[in-house]
């Protein structure tokens, strides 16, 4: 079986550029590169993984793309670049030249206005990006997801994939109205979905896999093991345990082997076209 961590970040830690990293996250605050990360995905026994941008910058997605080129286990890259610039058509002209970018994504969880992925120039950056044959993370919080199914209808062959279950209060043990507007997302069918970052919703030090449970009780539901990917947000994960407890929450969840081949790998491969 071919195993594939679907979402991971890697950094050289800048307290301007990671702003977001405050003092309760202390142990991020240093580089994360792929030497460290190689020796976590082998304890695992994973094969190959996709790098997430964790910064909204072009030297973000270009660092990245550099260090795909290094390390061959980095199968494809997810950046990030203005798609409300008008010049977004050339740059992405531009970057069709380093095949390993996958997609793209934006920070849109952090952005002030609710209604942003209906933004009219960001709509017309998603259009662009069939044409390249780039998918796009959808990063947002519970509170967005009415507004991500008004979005993506829009665009009915555009791939897109929801990062962390959309974030769900797990610590608290919320369900709805999450699970209702997860369940309505997913009727979009380009839409897939990673299980991930789960473990930083939850309580960093208390947690247990049951916890977890409800949530991959709806999102298998809603989605079906044909649209879902393990990823392991390495290293924001380590806030609240190890990479391999952390992959072991879903791989202990599935059941059969063609779910574990399916979630653990092929869904990644290929929606990512790895």
């Amino acid at each position: 079986m071919v195993k594939i961590d679907a979402h991971h970040h890697l950094w050289k830690y800048n307290p301007k550029t990671h702003d977001w990293i405050d003092n309760s996250m202390g142990l991020l605050k240093r580089n994360f590169l792929p030497e460290h990360l190689y020796g976590e995905m082998q304890s695992a026994a994973y094969n190959g993984c996709v790098a997430i941008q964790a910064s909204q910058t072009e030297q973000e997605t270009d660092f990245l793309i550099r260090e795909a080129a290094k390390y061959p286990f980095i199968k494809g890259v997810v950046g990030w670049l203005d798609l409300r610039e008008p010049s977004l058509d050339k740059k992405l002209k531009y970057y069709k030249n380093f095949p390993v970018l996958k997609g793209l994504r934006h920070v849109v969880q952090d952005e002030p206005d609710e209604k942003f992925l209906l933004d009219k120039d960001f709509m017309r950056g998603i259009s662009l990006l069939e044409k390249y044959n780039l998918t796009y993370d959808i990063l947002i919080f519970p509170r967005h997801l009415k507004v991500a199914s008004e979005f993506v209808q829009y665009f009915p062959k555009q791939k897109f994939v929801l990062d962390h279950i959309a974030k769900p209060t797990i610590k608290k043990s919320v369900i709805s109205p999450w699970k209702e507007d997860i369940l309505q997302l997913a009727k979009y069918e380009n839409v897939y979905c990673k299980v991930s970052g789960m473990v930083t919703e939850a309580d960093w030090n208390l947690w247990k896999c049951e916890d977890f449970i409800p949530y991959l009780d709806v999102v298998f539901e809603a989605f079906g093991v044909d649209r879902l990917m393990i990823g392991s947000d390495w290293p924001v994960c380590k806030l609240a345990g190890m990479y391999k407890e952390v992959m072991g929450i879903v791989e202990n969840y599935l059941s059969d082997d063609h779910a574990k081949e399916k979630v653990l790998g092929r869904n990644a491969i290929e929606f990512y076209s790895l």
